[in-house]
């Protein structure tokens, strides 16, 4: 009997000591990480660099390296144009305007060589390899200013389409009292969309000395929207003359909630037109079958008969 209550002591003890020192490793763990905070070393740029993917640190700095030199290289016209296609599709891939132009090339001439490849697979005449070796270049050249446009017009349709939401969220935030910056900061921090992005940029700006006029200029120049466009006017001319922001916002916002309005009816008026192509290749012709198909053997065996 001794040796029992022996036993379950020493069983005891021994879970009294473990549980202690989980307790001490737990309340070590939370004081370490609380020092952590204070005493963690700042990495250096290099270990900063070293911790992204080969991809990151090599192969994205050369491809960018060769596509702004062929850009160069290349006899580049309407930089400022195309920059301000870039800023407008939304940068992707910040580009710079020498290397999309070497994107151009690159692509053009990738084309090139798969038009000629094509052609001599296929056994052509020598001039249809002209051809289609000229063609496939041409092809080529041309795609990614058409990519470009496709990003403009989906930019400019996701901004157009956030304006009226954010334009009364502007508009109540200020008549709530909030000044207008912060109001620009509680619609950016709202939404992630483009509109958001771009309110964030001109806080950015804003921040760093710019004056506010000008990043909201800035801003409407990067968009190219009319109807941001005449926001920023308004809002530059509610400045200069000082007229109520919050009045300015309130008619901005009404006007932008009847220009969806309109626009929603417009597109319901063109959705008969829209329709006419189907229906007269696509659902007429099933229609006609569908009614004629029983009827034709009949009209096949009488034309016969009467033949």
């Amino acid at each position: 009997m001794t040796g029992v209550f022996i036993v379950a002591g020493v069983l005891l003890f021994g879970i009294l000591i473990v549980v202690a020192g989980l307790l001490q490793g737990r309340q070590a763990a939370v004081i370490d990480d609380r020092l952590a905070t204070f005493t963690e070393r700042t990495r250096s740029l290099e270990e900063l660099e070293l911790e992204l993917p080969i991809s990151e640190r090599i192969l994205k700095p050369v491809l960018h390296a060769l596509l702004a030199s062929f850009g160069k290289a290349s006899p580049g016209k309407n930089a400022a144009k195309i920059k301000q296609n870039l800023e407008q599709a939304g940068n992707p891939g910040n580009l710079t305007p020498a290397m999309f132009v070497g994107v151009r090339v690159t692509v053009g001439l990738l084309m090139l060589g798969v038009g000629y490849l094509m052609a001599v697979l296929m056994a052509v005449p020598l001039l249809n390899q002209l051809l289609y070796t000229v063609v496939g270049g041409a092809i080529g050249y041309v795609f990614p200013g058409i990519w470009l446009d496709r990003k403009i017009k989906a930019r400019k349709h996701s901004i157009l389409k956030s304006m009226p939401d954010a334009l009364d969220l502007l508009t109540i935030s200020v008549e709530a009292g909030l000044g207008f910056d912060l109001a620009l900061q509680r619609v950016a921090d709202k939404w992630e969309n483009e509109l958001s992005k771009e309110f964030n940029r001109v806080l950015s700006d804003t921040r760093l000395g710019t004056p506010r006029r000008d990043a909201m200029r800035l801003m409407s120049e990067r968009c190219g929207v009319e109807e941001l466009t005449n926001f920023v006017q308004a809002i530059i001319q509610a400045e200069q003359l000082g007229v109520s922001i919050g009045k300015i916002l309130k008619v901005q916002s009404e006007q932008m909630r009847i220009r969806r309005r309109q626009r929603a009816e417009e597109l319901a008026h063109q959705a008969p037109i829209k329709m006419l192509f189907p229906m007269a290749f696509l659902i007429f012709p099933s229609i006609m079958v569908v009614i004629l198909g029983p009827a034709l053997p009949k009209l096949l065996g009488a034309s016969a008969l009467g033949g």
